[in-house]
């Protein structure tokens, strides 16, 4: 029998015949661990990334919230006043007209630049102050006579409505003024005798040039005196 032959192999060559790393390879090995450990979780300290704080991050959500709270209630805002504005411009154009007096007709009631508010409304008797269109303008005057009325002036100034003599302590001095229809004079159906207070200066009903005031021409009865302050007050 052949006998087989045994080769005895040094630890070292069957280390290195199996693959196992060389004493300089476990070295650096050793060293890799060292930094892994160093590092944490492998990573150098110089990438590591720092994440912001509890603290941080509410405070940006108390600002993020904040801002989208002003916007808001800053466009609330901005939607009510534009509503306010819109119904106070309807208000004004439709139901308490704000009016300044151009002109001294109705002193001393009313005096040049006094801002007065007018209420809309068809319904006025003898001796409310209204406003009326005329000729692209608005004029102010004192009701004397409505429709069917006969109106009678005298050489004085003094008014006569259905031969009854009116009392108007609004008028501080009595005139014919400007006069040139036939007296006495009948108001037309629909319509309203108007004059200024101030009579010897006001063109009003009495002239042909402005005649009665339609009923659809009036823009509503002086109401409220708001300027000048110190003269704020109902107008009579």
């Amino acid at each position: 029998m052949e006998q087989k032959e045994t080769q005895n192999i040094n630890p070292t060559e069957q280390a290195e015949a199996k693959g196992a790393p060389d004493a300089g390879t476990a070295s650096e090995k050793t060293d890799i661990n060292k930094l892994d450990i160093k590092g944490g979780k492998g990573a150098p300290e110089t990438g590591a990334v720092e994440l912001p704080s509890l603290e941080l991050l509410e405070a940006e959500l108390k600002k993020e919230q904040y801002k989208r709270s002003y916007r808001r209630v800053l466009k609330s805002t901005a939607f009510s006043l534009m509503v306010v504005a819109a119904v106070a411009v309807l208000i004004a154009v439709l139901l308490l007209p704000v009016l300044q007096i151009s002109g001294t007709s109705m002193t001393d009631t009313l005096q040049n630049e006094d801002i007065v508010v007018a209420v809309n409304s068809s319904k006025f008797k003898t001796g409310d102050v209204v406003a009326f269109y005329y000729n692209n303008n608005i004029l102010i005057k004192r009701v004397i006579a409505s429709s069917g009325d006969w109106v009678d002036i005298d050489e004085d100034g003094n008014v006569y409505v259905n031969d009854v003599r009116l009392e108007e302590p609004y008028v501080k001095e009595l005139a014919l003024g400007e006069c040139d229809i036939d007296l006495p004079y009948q108001v037309p159906d629909k319509k309203c005798f108007v004059m200024g207070d101030h009579r010897a200066t006001s063109i009003d009903s009495r002239s042909t040039a402005v005649g009665c005031v339609s009923d659809d021409a009036v823009v509503g009865k002086i109401l409220f005196r708001v300027w000048p302050l110190s003269e704020i007050g109902f107008v009579k």
